[in-house]
């Protein structure tokens, strides 16, 4: 009988130590699937907008993907549009017409393993912050758009804009709805928040491995210390009131680690995940519209 139940606590600890870990971290980074979004079949001729198909290429090579939609006269700037994990391009068309709106040249893309763009892995928003300097430098170089530029982000979109802006000066501003905190604390947060499991040991293990596929260390995955290395920059950080995923409290928490003077915090009404421009839009509007307002032209 002790023999028994050796062996079966033998295999709990395989499927719990192995098993379970290595499912989450294949769906993580090699699952490829969308949520639903209503924008599906869309583009910016629904909205009436002109647009142009671009294709350009992360550091790596990787081909991306996406918009390029004009400004009506003279751009006041330039807006980078960066969507969710298991999104594409279309879950920002929205933000995209306000954008347009107020007078800025736009690129919407695919992020590497998303959409129509090319890749197999994700990793949650680290290496995906190349793809935003790809995207930019192609706005600047190829695009001819006019600075300033800034990164408009939902979720890991969010993430990956407040890493890049950290390593790359020519984007004046960031626009973070919903970012993660780390990886490491997104993982261990979304297990007890569904799974009700503890962090320890499964949030780091799918931490390394997803690491592992992505090419980089665990630690390395830290949006709170990118925020503070972004200077002052101007940064808009956005949370849903009523948003389990990513409660505004991280928001706070980045928000504090900012130095920018230029930072500001709004925190929306609604219950959704990510979804504070279709819950709240007049606010949402109004704070962006401010934020913009307060960038000087041409920075930087």
């Amino acid at each position: 009988m002790s023999h028994v139940l050796m062996i079966l606590a033998a295999l709990g600890a395989v499927f719990y130590l192995i098993v379970i870990p290595g499912f989450f971290i294949h769906i993580l980074t090699r699952g490829r699937f969308n949520y639903p979004d209503p924008n599906q079949g869309k583009t910016p001729k629904t909205y009436g907008l002109e647009f142009e198909w671009v294709e350009f290429h992360s550091p790596e090579h990787i081909p991306l993907r996406g918009w390029f939609i004009p400004a009506a006269g003279q751009a006041r700037g330039t807006i980078i549009y960066c969507h969710g994990l298991n999104r594409s391009r279309v879950e920002m068309l929205p933000e995209v017409l306000w954008g347009h709106q107020l007078g800025y040249d736009g690129l919407l893309f695919d992020f590497r393993h998303a959409g129509q763009s090319g890749g197999v892995t994700t990793t949650l928003g680290y290496q995906e912050r190349l793809d935003v300097l790809a995207a930019v430098r192609f706005a600047l170089e190829q695009r001819r758009s006019p600075r300033p530029v800034v990164v408009w982000g939902v979720s890991m979109g969010a993430a990956a804009a407040l890493m890049a802006a950290a390593d790359l000066p020519e984007i004046a501003a960031v626009i973070a709805d919903s970012s993660f905190l780390s990886l490491r604390h997104t993982l261990a947060h979304h297990l007890r928040l569904f799974l009700h499991l503890p962090g320890f040991p499964l949030a780091d293990e799918v931490a390394y491995g997803v690491a592992w596929r992505g090419g980089f260390r665990p630690s390395q995955f830290n949006v709170g210390e990118a925020v503070a290395r972004i200077g002052l920059r101007p940064i808009l950080f956005v949370a849903v009131e009523g948003d389990r995923r990513m409660p505004p409290s991280i928001a706070g928490e980045l928000y504090a680690r900012a130095v920018s003077p230029q930072k500001k915090l709004v925190v929306l009404p609604g219950k959704r995940h990510g979804e504070g421009f279709n819950q709240a839009t007049e606010q949402y509007e109004q704070a962006v519209r401010e934020f913009l307002a307060g960038i000087p032209p041409g920075r930087p």
